[in-house]
Order: structure tokens, then C-alpha cells, then sequence
């Protein structure tokens, strides 16, 4: 009887494969199941049982399996039930905070005032390279996210090329959503004051939650965002915000005319400034830019007296408390962002600053010499005793060449004819000296913007969270910076999590950041500025290789700014607004649709009015095992970065696993067709690919390593506070999750492909007719790159670490094996392309490369620029004069066509590459984030 069962699958079947090989290999430590399965992979493909159309469709189910668990992960970290309004937990805080216990009675109304009108949270729209998903598949995901529907299958998942443009139309369809939420927010606010205080709630301007963006403003490591550009997006921030209000008027018919009326007149006259703003500006085009702002301040309005003074009179002669309710509304979103849909941060390098004042102070110290630090403080408070402000016009935009001065006289402009009603936050990358706060202050002054700039230090780098206080002690120590706080009356500061993850790792680097956080009051105290409100903006990506918590948003808040932090710096006497940044697509993610909206405005507003825990968190009782425990974590992260195996892992396939996933330059280090442009050290990469190239090669050691050795140091301890303490057990669960994105066989198998005795093993064993020949050609280029001794030097130290972590933690997860399959066959593809790079036939050297160059770059899978090259020397087309009659007798088929090399080489390795690269998109699936 034949045998009715269904054949397996070729995922099932691979699954099963790789099981069988996993099992086995823990009674064999000497096996490499992750790299037997890709070779089992490669011999059906040589044995064609399998092609790269198969492997292709494989790729998608895996990619399209990922993005499902992805949105259903999605809502559970917003708490999100599909079919559950989330507007309810709006309503649901809002009557918390009308009457705390419903037993008792409401709060007083003055009380009720104070909390809902003081922002205690800004959500921060930003742009990193981080559009790891076409926009429509993202939209995909949230709507399966917010439905409980599995997404669509046969959805794209490679980031698709985008722009500036694109990163600002992304941006803003999330702030529209967020303001939508916050408007569903103020009203719960408005109807809860209105069932107590009924003649009295419509006074109200409730504003706890706001939104802000430095999309089109963020010139550290760009060159890509024009004066021109800032100017016209900013514009169109404003328009945004202008249709906005008016579209929310325009229902209430009579009673808003005299304000849809305003707006009209005003949004005509930006229309005008936005069409006058020029793509490359020039003397003539800047002069017609400037008479449009000029001439068109007063109509476009510069601040929210005249809209203010019409809500007013619209608000008293509303018919009805629907009318007023919804006019109260659209005027709490409008005062509480000003003239733009979200409030505008630009942002900058310290570099640019020292050398901006360089040039006009001729300051000859440099910021970082400790020796001359104390002569070069007194220089600049001697300067700010003595600057004058001088008047900014569009003519000395043009003119200006150092960039941060092209940055303060463009927010000079943009308060002078766009928006003065709200400061522009002034952010400044690598701040490791007070002098660069000094630094900012002087060019706000000598350009007339103290009043309109809030100045925030970064702190982001191992030296600038350790020696941060002393950073701002330098500042504070200048008469002028305190007075600039007290006119502002707020300090403003942002932590990174980019630099400082990778360079001490993540759970470092939070300890740091709550360490510095809580020296804030004693530092203020002492400079008697105890009244000033503290901003405290934490800058991170949306998971574990950029510092936001992966268990949940509520988690991440909390990790971020730690409930007993929070509950000192109260205590202190302090009122503190947090900030907190959601970073490009996968940022945007969380705002994609109206329910996943609501659902984060919810969890942001939950945390913004939770009140202080009523125990201590046990790991501030045992401090000195916290203190020695994030110490070891740090050192061990910090001798990790210098250690050249480290270096060797990130640059093996370096940049060329990923996708550009924004409009920022690419980060990779080339040298032309020159070599191999592997990096030396993790500082030639930036934050985003490093941490990137981490996930993709199986072992995020920014947020795991060193573990191991912080935890063999105390074990008891180590499991005592996991168990008890909830600050110690939310680290934790940074590294639970980083645990089950990586696996260590992978990592192995990484190794061994980059190893040349693989290969040349694998050239001992093969019986298949030519293939010893190309296996040794590998083996050949891969020994002259000598990586092998330091990568393997790198293999024991994270072998060490992981063992002693898991001995002490067994439970901790493990890699998924449909993950494990993606990292083998992506390997197998790796390996085939590397294969049919040997075989590119000899050529003379062209444009400085040869053969051996191509070979070493395509070995780096910078194989792009190497088939572009390819194309040159060996063209495809057919000889342009053959079939022509010349008149004379001619030898048929010889011309120089190479569509053979084409067919059976160059166009299997662009499509190898592809696969190389949807594979690296489909692990970015199952892990939840790029980088």
C-alpha cells in the first residue's frame, strides 16, 4: 500500500535537519551543526534538489513567519488587546487623577490644574538609519498589530531605498497618529474635570504628554541637510500644524469662523515662504526666499497671541459644552506645540561648536587639554561678559561657512519669522567639557537667540557619563550659564545609549546613566539652582543593541528612568519632565496606527503620573554588590572593544550583511577598488551597523558580554537580587532577550567560514569534479587576511563568559531554531557566492584593482561595487558590429561579448547577494529591530 502521508515541507524538513544536528551535538562538542547544516544546504544545491528560487521562497516563509510573531509582539509590548479600545485607559487615568480613590473625593481643582497642565513627558521623534522595513510592510505590521490578523504574506522585507524626504513623511504620519492619541488624551482629561467642576474645566490647557522631532534638524555625522532644507522642513511643520487646527475648526461651523479665517490667511502666506525656499540656494534665490519671510511674518504669525485671543472669544460664545469641549481640545494641542505639529530639536557635534568660536574668539587652547582647561574656561566667561548681539538676516545665512554658526543663525531666523512662541532644543553630540556649554551660550548670545535655544549637553560616551557631573560642575561654575538656566528655568540633558552600549555595554551604561541622574540634586543644590525643572531626555533605538527594553513599554520606561530615581529626585524637591526617543521605522512602529497610538500615549502617560513604589528596590540596599557588579560589566565590555578578534568579527562581513536602511552616508570604510576595507577597530563603524552586524552575526555581546564574569563573582547574590529586586531584574531581561537572539554555534560557524583550515578541510573531503580547486582558491585569500588566530582568541572569550553565565543561570533562553536556520542559509549562500568569486576569469588591472582585489572585496560582500567593475572589463552585450558587411571577409564569433561569465557568474552572484541580504532582513524580523 503506498504511503498517503504528506511529504514534509522544505522548512520542516530543514528544521528537522538542523535539530537532529543540534542534538547531536551535544554528545559530540568537536561538531559545527550550524555549519554542517549549511553545507548540507550547499550539496542540494550543487546536487539540485534545490535552487535559488527555492531558497528564495524559503527566505520569505521564514521573513513572513517573523513579521507575524513581530506584530504579535508588537501589541503585547503596548499592552495592546486587538478589539479593545485603547481610549479606555486614557479615560481611565484621567478619572485617577480627578479623584485618586473612588471612595474619597476629588482632588482640589488647583491640584487637578497643576498635574494635567505641567508636560512631565516628551516623546522624540528621531531619524537614525534605522528604516529597516518598506514603509507599506511596516504599516503591514502595525495594522496586524492593532487587528490581531496575521500580516499578509509575500510582503517585501528589505528596506527599500529612502530619503530625507521619506524619513520626514514617515516622521510626521506618526506624529500626526501621536497627536490624534494626545487629543483623545485631553479630552478624557477635559470630561473628567467637566463631571466635577462643571463651570470651570474648559479653563483648562491640559499638556502632561507632547511630542517633539529632530527629523530634518540633526546635522552630527550628515552632510546631507542644507540650512535651505531645516528651514523648509520646519515650514512645513508649521503648515502641518495650521491644517491641522483648521480641519479640527472647520466642523464647528459659526461659532470658529473668525479663527478658519486667521488660519487661512496664515496658511497662505506659508505656502508662499515654503514654494520660496530654493533646492540650492543662491545669491538671487535667497534674496526672493528672504522678501517672502519678511513680507509674510505678520500674516504667516510668529507666536499664538492672535489664534490664543480668538479661541477666547470662541470658547464664550460657544452654543453648547459639545462646541466648547472640542474647541478646548484643538487649543490644548495647539498651545501646547506652538506654530509645528511637534516640538523642534536640532542637533550637532561638539566638534563643530569648538571650531565655530575657534575661528571668531581665536582661541588657540584645545577643549580636551586637561592643562590648560582652568585659562581656557576663564577666556569664554571673559567673552560672554562682553558679546553683544548682532542681527542674523538670510544674506549671512548664505555666507556663513562654519556649521554651527549656520545652525544658530538658522533658529535666529526660525524665531524671528516662523515661530518665537516655543525654544528650539539645541543638542550637542560628544559634550565631555563644560566649555562646550559656554561655548553654545556665546554664539546664542552673539546671535540674539538666549532666549529661544535650550541647550542640552549629549551624554553618551564611557568618559562623559563617568566624568558628567564634573561637565556640568565647569558650567555651573560661570555666572552666565546660571543665569541663562534661570531665564530658562530648566536644565536640559540627554543620554545616549548608542556609544555608550557598545563601548561598555548596555547594562553599564543604564547604571551609569541612574548614577548621574540621581548626582543631579546635590550638583544643582550646591550652585543654588534647587527651583529649576530638570529635562531628562534618554536618546536609544527600539531594542537591546540600542538601549530601549525589549520586554515591554512600560519596562522600557521604567528601566530608563528607574521608579526610585525618580522618587529621589522628587523628594529633592525637584520636577522633572522625562523625554524619551522613537527612533525611525521601527520607532514609528509603535504610532502606526490610531490603536497603537492611544496604547503608547497610554503606557507614557501611565508611567508619567505612577506614584513613587512604597518599598526600596533591594538593589539600592546592596549597593556596593550593584556598584562592583556593573563595574565588572563595564571592564570586561571595555577590554571586548579592544581586543583585535572583536574588531576581526565586526569587519569579517562587516557592512556588506546589511541594507542602508536611511538617507544618512553609508558608514563603511573604502578605499576605491584598492582591498579590502576591513575595519581595525570598533570605532571605525558607527553605533547603528555596529550593533547591526552583532545581530546578524549571532552574538550580541554589547548587551551579554561579561555577564558571565559579573555573575561567577558572587552567584548567591547574583540570583538573590535577580529574584527580589525589579531594577536588577529588568537588566536582566535586556540580557534574557539578547540571549535568545544569539547562539554561540552560530558565532562558531561564523568563525569557521572565515577560517581557511575550513576550507581547506572541506578540500580534503569533497569528491565532486573541480570543487577541490575552488575550495583551495578561498582557502587562499581568506589565510593572507589572517583573522583566524584573533577570531579564535575571540571564540574562548565569549565561550568562557557564556559558560560561566549559564552555569549560574541555566534557564536562560536559547536562539530559536528557526533563527539558527536563517544564520546557516545565509551561510550557505555565503559560501556559494564566495565560490563563484573564484572563478571570475583573469583580467588586467583595471581602475587599480585585479582579480585578487575583487576577490579579497567580494570576500568582505562588498560585492556590488565588484560586479560593477566585473561589467566593465568583461561586457555582456555582443560585439555592436557584428552582422555587418564591412565589404571584406571577416572571422565570425569573435568578438568580445562575455555573456557566458554573466549568466553562469556575475548575475548568480548579484542574485546570491540579494538572498545574502534578505536573509539578514529576516533575522532583523525574528530579533524586532535594525541595529
Amino acid at each position: 500500500m503506498p504511503d498517503a502521508t504528506t511529504p514534509p515541507s522544505l522548512l520542516d524538513d530543514l528544521l528537522a535537519r538542523l535539530h537532529a544536528a543540534r542534538v547531536g551535538a551535544a554528545q559530540d562538542p568537536f561538531g559545527d551543526p550550524v555549519l554542517l547544516m549549511a553545507l548540507a544546504i550547499s550539496r542540494r544545491v550543487d546536487d539540485g534538489a534545490l535552487n535559488l528560487a527555492a531558497l528564495e521562497a524559503l527566505v520569505q516563509d521564514l521573513a513572513d513567519d517573523a513579521a507575524a510573531g513581530r506584530a504579535r509582539r508588537l501589541a503585547a509590548y503596548l499592552g495592546h488587546t486587538p478589539g479593545q479600545t485603547p481610549g479606555l485607559a486614557l479615560e481611565g487615568i484621567a478619572a485617577r487623577l480627578v479623584r485618586p480613590d473612588p471612595l474619597d473625593s476629588p482632588v482640589p481643582f488647583a491640584a487637578y490644574r497643576e498635574a494635567v497642565e505641567r508636560t512631565r513627558f516628551s516623546a522624540v521623534f528621531t531619524a537614525h538609519p534605522t528604516f529597516s522595513l518598506p514603509a507599506d510592510t511596516g504599516q503591514a505590521l502595525a495594522i496586524a498589530a492593532s487587528t490581531g490578523e496575521a500580516p499578509p504574506r509575500g510582503l517585501p522585507h528589505r528596506p527599500a531605498p529612502i530619503d530625507l524626504a521619506g524619513e520626514f513623511a514617515q516622521a510626521n504620519a506618526a506624529i500626526t497618529r501621536g497627536r490624534d492619541a494626545l487629543d483623545a488624551f485631553a479630552r478624557a482629561l477635559f470630561q473628567a474635570a467637566q463631571s466635577v467642576w462643571p463651570d470651570r474645566w474648559a479653563t483648562l490647557r491640559p499638556s502632561p504628554v507632547t511630542l517633539a522631532t529632530w527629523v530634518g534638524y540633526d546635522t552630527d555625522g550628515r552632510t546631507d541637510i542644507g540650512w535651505w532644507d531645516t528651514l523648509r522642513l520646519r515650514l512645513n511643520m508649521k503648515r502641518l500644524q495650521l491644517e491641522r487646527l483648521s480641519a479640527q475648526l472647520a466642523p464647528l461651523g459659526e461659532v470658529a469662523a473668525p479663527l478658519t479665517a486667521r488660519l487661512a490667511e496664515a496658511l497662505e502666506a506659508v505656502a508662499a515662504q515654503i514654494a520660496a525656499v530654493p533646492e540650492k540656494p543662491g545669491p538671487a534665490s535667497v534674496q526672493a526666499l528672504a522678501a517672502e519671510m519678511v513680507t509674510r511674518r505678520e500674516a504667516a504669525m510668529t507666536d499664538l497671541g492672535p489664534i490664543l485671543a480668538l479661541f477666547e472669544a470662541a470658547l464664550a460664545s460657544a452654543p453648547d459644552d459639545a462646541t466648547r469641549l472640542e474647541l478646548a481640545v484643538a487649543r490644548a494641542g495647539f498651545a501646547a506645540h506652538g506654530l509645528s505639529l511637534a516640538h523642534t530639536h536640532v542637533r550637532l557635534n561638539s566638534l563643530q561648536l569648538h571650531n565655530a568660536l575657534r575661528q571668531r574668539l581665536e582661541l588657540s587652547t584645545a577643549p580636551e587639554d586637561m592643562a590648560m582647561r582652568r585659562g581656557l574656561l576663564a577666556q569664554i566667561n571673559a567673552a560672554l561678559a562682553s558679546v553683544t548681539p548682532r542681527p542674523v538676516d538670510f544674506g549671512a545665512l548664505l555666507a556663513e561657512q562654519a556649521s554651527a554658526a549656520k545652525l544658530m543663525m538658522n533658529i535666529a531666523q526660525i524665531a524671528k519669522h516662523v515661530d518665537g512662541s516655543a525654544p528650539v532644543r539645541f543638542l550637542i553630540a560628544e559634550t565631555e567639557t563644560g566649555y562646550t556649554l559656554l561655548a553654545a551660550l556665546w554664539l546664542a548670545r552673539h546671535f540674539g537667540v538666549e532666549r529661544h535655544v535650550e541647550i542640552s549637553p549629549l551624554f553618551e560616551t564611557a568618559s562623559a557619563l563617568e566624568h558628567g557631573e564634573r561637565v556640568l560642575d565647569e558650567a555651573l561654575r560661570s555666572p552666565h550659564f546660571k543665569d541663562y538656566l534661570r531665564l530658562h528655568g530648566r536644565l536640559c540633558l540627554q543620554f545616549g545609549y548608542s556609544d555608550s552600549g557598545r563601548y561598555v555595554g548596555q547594562l553599564a551604561a543604564s547604571y551609569l546613566v541612574e548614577r548621574l541622574k540621581l548626582r543631579l540634586a546635590e550638583l544643582l543644590r550646591r550652585h543654588g539652582l534647587s527651583d529649576v525643572e530638570l529635562v531628562l531626555f534618554d536618546t536609544h533605538g527600539e531594542s537591546i543593541g540600542r538601549g530601549a527594553h525589549p520586554k515591554s513599554l512600560r519596562d522600557r520606561l521604567e528601566y530608563l528612568f528607574p521608579p526610585q530615581a525618580r522618587a529621589a529626585l522628587a523628594e529633592a524637591g525637584f520636577a522633572v519632565r522625562e523625554e524619551s526617543s522613537f527612533q525611525g521605522g521601527d520607532g514609528y512602529l509603535l504610532f502606526g496606527t490610531e490603536a497603537l497610538a492611544q496604547a503608547t500615549i497610554a503606557r507614557i502617560a501611565e508611567h508619567a503620573f505612577a506614584k513613587p513604589p512604597r518599598e526600596r528596590d533591594p538593589i539600592y540596599a546592596e549597593a556596593d554588590y550593584g556598584a562592583d557588579f556593573f563595574a565588572t560589566l563595564r571592564r570586561e565590555v571595555q577590554a571586548l572593544v579592544e581586543d583585535p578578534g572583536y574588531a576581526a568579527l565586526l569587519g569579517g562581513f562587516g557592512p556588506g550583511l546589511l541594507e542602508r536602511t536611511g538617507s544618512r552616508p553609508a558608514a563603511r570604510q573604502t578605499d576605491g577598488m584598492g582591498g579590502p576595507a576591513r575595519i581595525s577597530h570598533p570605532s571605525q563603524l558607527r553605533a547603528i551597523p555596529n550593533n547591526a552586524i552583532l545581530q546578524q552575526v549571532g552574538w550580541l555581546a554589547n548587551t551579554m558580554h561579561g555577564l558571565g564574569a559579573a555573575v561567577a563573582a558572587n552567584p548567591e547574590a547574583f540570583n538573590d537580587l535577580r529574584a527580589r529586586s525589579p531594577r536588577f531584574a529588568r537588566a536582566l531581561a535586556m540580557a534574557a532577550r539578547a540571549a535568545e537572539c544569539s547562539d554561540i554555534g552560530v558565532v562558531r560557524a561564523v568563525i569557521g567560514t572565515l577560517d581557511p583550515g575550513t576550507w581547506l578541510d572541506r578540500a580534503a573531503a569533497t569528491s565532486r569534479p573541480g570543487r577541490a580547486q575552488q575550495l583551495l582558491a578561498v582557502s587562499a585569500p581568506l589565510d593572507e587576511l589572517d583573522l583566524q588566530a584573533p577570531l579564535r582568541r575571540l571564540y574562548r572569550r565569549f565561550q568562557s563568559d557564556h559558560l560561566a553565565l549559564r552555569a549560574a543561570w541555566p534557564e536562560l533562553p536559547v536562539m530559536p531554531e528557526r533563527l539558527v536556520l536563517l544564520h546557516a542559509l545565509r551561510l550557505a549562500l555565503i559560501h556559494r557566492l564566495w565560490l563563484l568569486a573564484v572563478s571570475i576569469p583573469e583580467f588586467s588591472p583595471r581602475h587599480g584593482a585585479t582579480r585578487e582585489t575583487v576577490i579579497s572585496r567580494i570576500l568582505a560582500l562588498d560585492v556590488e561595487p565588484a560586479l560593477a567593475l566585473l561589467e566593465q572589463v568583461f561586457p555582456a552585450a555582443p560585439d555592436p558590429v557584428a552582422g555587418l558587411d564591412f565589404h571584406e571577409p571577416s572571422v565570425p564569433g569573435e568578438g568580445a561579448s562575455y555573456a557566458r561569465e554573466h549568466a553562469e557568474i556575475f548575475q548568480p552572484m548579484r542574485q546570491l547577494i540579494g538572498l545574502v541580504r534578505f536573509c539578514s532582513a529576516a533575522v532583523a524580523e525574528e530579533v524586532g529591530f535594525f541595529g
